[in-house]
């Protein structure tokens, strides 16, 4: 019993997770403690926002929607069409005297029409309003786009954190059965214990396998889906923290600040300025359109039979067109966009209905998350404890080997719920500052630049023409 007593003694203290009120960073440092150039969680974040396609798909969405604010402003600007025509015309006349004449024409028109609208029924005011609505409206999908990546860093770092510290504490466990299996083999020889015992402590031996394996694939499954977010396979993970110094200090706090600042609100207001503005652009059909038109042309015949052989003309009118009857398809189209603004209004009581029940739900669970870490803590002390009292007892002949066995899995099953609770306390603190609105680059401080929407917005708002795309940097 003194050997095993020792074996445990090796085994269990070389867990990096064996303090038993350690902080959670210290819980799940230990595989990574050693490496000085290990790769921290606010690394993996900030390259997730750098490379992911999620991300980097929604930026380029919004850079297509800016688009949509020049598309509005040339309802302002002139309109420019060049013309021309040319072409061959066969000519057969037959004369007074019966007589044919033939000849071969090459008649050519060449202009240029100019037309600027007057008045259009303030549509195109209605549709750059409209347009800048769905800019700032994309701008806060986007922002929630990227709450969304960060919050999958921190998921995907947390899972191969655990997985690893699991995976170790498994091959602990295994070691710690392999040599408890030699130690009853030896007292079996001695006639110290039954084959029983040999049998229970082989059985606890396939387990701990099986257990391994089972970890062993988890964490490669873990360590995929971190690659898949944050761009490159895991390494050693450094130890993480909640970051509690940024939530807000009470629930109804969280939710006040989660109703004014969280970006699928923000970009449902925005959704209902749109349906808004898009009820006036439906009703421009039903006003006078006011066009002033430029024209000039000229016009060449090679016909010498007529007198007058090319033909210049310069022009500008002034066209209004009143609608008197459409079918009522302005009409309809109004009414479509009045009960669209409705359903917008609408959507927007929901989300946010929905965002504060996101609120209160990261709120309680981030809450929870820190009594079920204190909880694990306190359980794997006193599991570490009775281990020790029953290893004690045994030596004294009070336990059986089927008794440390059973201590023994009880402390494994133990540390696997503290590792479990370090992470579920890490990411329910993210989770909590992402419902409130404010996970993002600034706010955590990361070493990347952060992706400003407005920087392309400006660049392409006022353009007039040209084909490259800006770069939005």
């Amino acid at each position: 019993m003194d050997r095993r007593a020792s074996i445990v003694s090796a085994v269990f203290f070389r867990l990096c997770l064996g303090g038993l009120s350690a902080t959670v960073a210290a819980g799940m440092a230990c595989a990574g403690a050693a490496i000085a150039n290990a790769q921290s969680l606010p690394t993996s974040m900030a390259q997730a926002y750098q490379v992911s396609p999620q991300l980097n798909a929604a930026r380029a969405q919004q850079r297509a929607t800016d688009e949509g604010v020049p598309q509005a402003l040339a309802g302002y600007r002139p309109q420019i069409i060049g013309s021309l025509s040319a072409g061959l015309a066969a000519v057969r006349n037959l004369l007074p005297d019966n007589t044919i004449e033939t000849a071969t024409l090459r008649p050519w028109t060449i202009g240029v029409t100019v037309t600027q609208n007057l008045f259009n029924g303030f549509k195109t005011a209605n549709s750059v309003r409209v347009a800048e609505a769905q800019v700032m409206s994309g701008r806060e999908t986007l922002r929630n786009t990227g709450q969304g990546v960060l919050l999958d860093a921190v998921t995907a770092y947390m899972n191969v954190l655990a997985n690893q510290t699991l995976v170790e504490s498994q091959r602990l466990a295994l070691q710690f059965y392999t040599e408890t299996l030699a130690v009853t083999q030896r007292r079996l020889a001695a006639g110290d214990v039954t084959p029983t015992d040999t049998a229970q402590a082989q059985a606890r031996l396939a387990r701990a396998k099986a257990d391994l394996n089972a970890a062993e694939v988890q964490l490669a499954v873990s360590q995929a889906l971190f690659e898949q977010v944050i761009g490159s396979p895991p390494g050693k993970l450094e130890a993480a923290q909640p970051i509690d110094r940024l939530l807000p200090h009470s629930r109804e706090q969280a939710i006040e600040i989660s109703s004014k600042e969280h970006p699928v609100i923000l970009g449902a207001m925005f959704d209902v300025d749109v349906a808004e503005w898009t009820i006036h652009v439906a009703e421009s059909s039903l006003f006078p359109q006011l066009n002033a038109v430029g024209n000039v042309s000229r016009n060449v015949q090679t016909d010498t039979t007529l007198g007058t052989t090319r033909t210049d003309q310069a022009s500008i009118v002034g066209q209004l067109n009143v609608p008197i009857y459409d079918g009522g398809l302005a009409a309809s189209q109004t009414r479509q966009a009045k009960e669209t603004a409705t359903q917008s209004r609408l959507v927007l009581e929901q989300v946010r209905n929905q965002t504060r029940t996101a609120v209160v739900s990261a709120w309680v669970t981030s809450e929870g998350a820190k009594i079920a870490l204190a909880a694990s803590e306190a359980e794997v002390s006193a599991a570490t404890l009775a281990l020790q009292g029953v290893q004690r007892e045994a030596q004294g002949g009070q336990r059986t080997t089927v008794d440390v066995l059973n201590a023994q899995g009880d402390l494994m099953s133990a540390r696997a719920r503290l590792i479990g609770a370090q992470r579920d306390r890490i990411i329910a603190s993210y989770t909590l500052l992402s419902a409130i609105g404010h996970l993002d680059v600034k706010t955590l401080n990361l070493n990347t630049p952060d992706y400003l929407p407005e920087a392309h917005y400006h660049q392409v708002r006022d353009a007039w023409g040209g084909l490259r795309t800006p770069s939005g940097r």
